[in-house]
Parts: structure tokens; sequence; C-alpha cells
């Protein structure tokens, strides 16, 4: 039995930074990534009318950190607000006119893939072939072929991709959508795609 080791080779920073976002909030064939949720049980979500974003929101952390654009962020923000505002909320300026204030926050972390298996090898010349051949049961055998092991590794960087909504005098998160990818593509520029995953993500707001 021989033993390789092929190593996928790494991404630089800067490829993760102009294709991390897109890769995470644009839907891909299979559609967006299915959030978790939780929330308040004991809160009235029927008193939420209006809905402001948070000052602060728009934190991204982690590894390879990414810089946004003001117009990454526009199309982000434009998307959340298309989503609620298609669950007949009121988005406002004014985030003292708000029932609810709502923040996001991305969070990148570098991971290993490691893969193992065995693949067989062909025998050399008659006496191999010969050697592989099951004389009792009359066939060939693919098990009995040599065999070597494979050992891919891969680098990549998993995105977590977090919204919460704040009520204001309470000072805390009331309900809060997750959602995780792993993280590849190249960034996108169309809002639908955009639009299409914040409405995955308050899918089930309110609860």
């Amino acid at each position: 039995m021989t033993h390789s080791t092929r190593r996928a080779p790494r991404a630089p920073a800067l490829t993760f930074l102009i294709t991390i976002l897109g890769a995470l909030l644009t839907a891909c064939v299979s559609g967006p990534p299915t959030p978790t949720v939780d929330y308040k049980a004991d809160y009235d979500f029927n008193t939420v009318k209006t809905i402001a974003f948070y000052d602060d929101s728009g934190h991204v952390i982690g590894d390879n950190p990414l810089q946004l654009s003001d117009m990454q962020r526009d199309r982000i923000d434009d998307a959340l607000s298309f989503a609620l505002k298609n669950k007949g909320f009121v988005m406002v300026e004014d985030a003292t006119k708000a029932d609810l204030l709502l923040s996001w926050s991305l969070f990148t972390e570098e991971k290993t893939s490691v893969q193992i298996w065995n693949a067989p090898t062909a025998g050399i010349g008659y006496a191999g072939f010969y050697g592989r051949y099951n004389r009792y049961s009359g066939y060939n055998c693919w098990n009995c072929f040599a065999s070597q092991t494979e050992v891919t590794v891969r680098n990549y960087t998993e995105g977590t991709f977090i919204v919460d909504l704040i009520d204001a005098t309470l000072k805390k998160s009331i309900w809060r959508s997750v959602i995780h990818s792993r993280l590849k593509g190249e960034i996108g520029r169309d809002q639908d795609k955009y639009n299409e995953t914040a409405t995955a993500i308050f899918a089930s707001f309110p609860p």
C-alpha cells in the first residue's frame, strides 16, 4: 500500500475578501441557506409595527474580516428592508420611533476539511493480473487489487450571518436568525438574490 497526500491550494486572503459576502448572502442553485431562529417566548410580537436599523449594525469580525463597501452594505440593508416590508412592517429612519431595531453582523472562521479514501491500483502484466483473480469464484475481485490511500486537505472559510431584532426599551435582542455557509463563489450584484436570502431569514418572523 502506498500513501500520497494532495493539498488543495489555499485561496489568498484577498480572494476571500471579494467573494465571501456574495457567497453567503446570495442564493445558490438549491436556494438560500436555512436559518436557525431563536426568540423571546413571552414577547408580544403583535405590537411590532415599525422597525429601524440599529446605529451599530453591520459588524464584520473573525478570520479575514471583510472590508465592506458602502454599496455592499446598502445591498444588505435594502434586502433586509425588502423582506420586512413584504411582511407588512414599516421601515423608519428615526430609531426613536421604531418598535424594534434591526442589527446584522457577519462572523468568519477559517476551517480545514480532510478527506481520506482508498483508490484501487491495477496490477502490472499477467502475473499482477492473475494474482488479483479469484480462481474459486471465477470472477475478478475489484477489492483484491492493491490500493493507495489518498488524502485531500482543503482550507475554506465558513461564514455566520446573524440578524438581531432588538427591543429598545429592554435593550436586548428578542429575535435572532442565524445562517451558516461555506463561503465560495463570486460576489454578486443581483439585488434579487440578496432579497431572496433576506426573505428566507425572516420566513418565520414574527413567530
